[in-house]
């Protein structure tokens, strides 16, 4: 892979430029001290798939950025194991150091590989291979929720544009229905688990993406459901307040920190799906408030996008925030505007 210093010039008007920088013909670096990659950490699938979704959903990509996206799914594909379990960890020596799971990285690696096969050129070979590797993960089952709800949502891409997918409709079907199951009926606290933890949109946007696409509006119902519940938690007055890294439960103090921009990206997915599947402006109110939260209205008043480098900070601190500039929180704040432009072509 050739690195390029792309700013801009992509269809949402997002920039990439931060995303190359932490890229090399390794990987995708996970960590940054302020703008610089730190190699000594070595890459991560977790990462490199979320960099594949971010890619491939990119409107219009440049011809740079549609070669880092098939080099990041290079990489994914590489990371499977025959059976569909996924590798995590990468070191500099390009070995892969961990024994492959169906922990987030398979859940996130689905995902990955669901967009682009549903994203890339139709008929292209890079779209052929990521529906394919989709299928051979997609027939395992994880018993980490987040881990099922990303595959799932991975499923969801393949479904859009396949509706007649096996491997993508058994797989959001069984993990809708697994949620479901686990979904209390206390209106106090009708969270599946017994506090919010990370990326928590995505549990929300699963049972939204499978009511839609699999003809289930008990499943749209709970959806909305549970997250307006998940909005009215993480809104205070006209901001968000998102739930911090270690979770948050009733009885604990608020607002917490740190706040990880991944809680963001993740509200901001839910939302934009509840919008397009609702046209309900409320949802579209919040995905606005996700994109201003990088801008600066959030519960310390600091912005989080830096407009030099193009990448995000890592955290929101109770009187600042983490300079530094990672992969995961630059692609946190690369899907939530991507989310908005997509909704709104003209800024608001």
């Amino acid at each position: 892979m050739s690195s390029a210093p792309v700013l801009h010039g992509q269809g949402s008007g997002v920039s990439f430029a931060h995303l190359f920088r932490l890229s090399d013909d390794g990987g995708l670096f996970e960590h940054a001290r302020l703008t610089e990659p730190r190699p000594e950490h070595g890459y991560c699938v977790d990462d490199i798939a979320r960099g594949l979704v971010v890619a491939t959903r990119e409107p219009a990509p440049s011809a740079a950025l549609r070669e880092l996206a098939g080099f990041y799914l290079d990489l994914v594909v590489d990371a499977q194991t025959e059976d569909g379990r996924v590798h995590n960890r990468r070191d500099l020596d390009l070995r892969w150091t961990d024994e492959p799971s169906l922990e987030d990285c398979w859940g996130r690696a689905v995902w990955g590989l669901g967009t682009a096969a549903a994203r890339l050129p139709a008929g292209s070979g890079a779209a052929a291979l990521a529906l394919e590797r989709f299928r051979r993960s997609a027939v395992r089952r994880s018993p980490h929720r987040r881990a099922m709800a990303f595959a799932g949502l991975g499923a969801a891409e393949v479904l859009a544009v396949r509706p007649r997918d096996r491997a993508a409709r058994a797989l959001l079907g069984t993990a809708a229905d697994q949620l479901r199951a686990d979904l209390p009926r206390d209106p106090a606290w009708p969270w599946p688990e017994d506090r919010l933890r990370y990326a928590n949109g995505c549990v929300p946007e699963l049972l939204l993406a499978a009511g839609a696409l699999l003809g289930d509006p008990g499943l749209l119902t709970d959806g909305l459901a549970l997250l307006a519940w998940l909005v009215d938690v993480e809104t205070v007055e006209d901001h968000l307040s998102v739930t911090p890294v270690g979770g948050w439960t009733l009885g604990e103090a608020r607002p917490g920190f740190d706040q990880q921009p991944i809680e963001v990206a993740a509200l901001a997915d839910a939302c934009g799906r509840a919008y397009e599947l609702s046209g309900e402006r409320r949802w579209l109110d919040t995905l606005l408030r996700c994109r201003a939260w990088f801008l600066g209205d959030n519960d310390a008043g600091v912005v989080l996008l830096d407009m030099t480098s193009g990448g995000g900070c890592d955290g929101l601190e109770r009187h600042g925030r983490n300079e530094n500039q990672g992969a995961e929180s630059t692609m946190a704040l690369i899907s939530t505007f991507q989310r908005c432009a997509a909704l709104l072509p003209v800024p608001a």
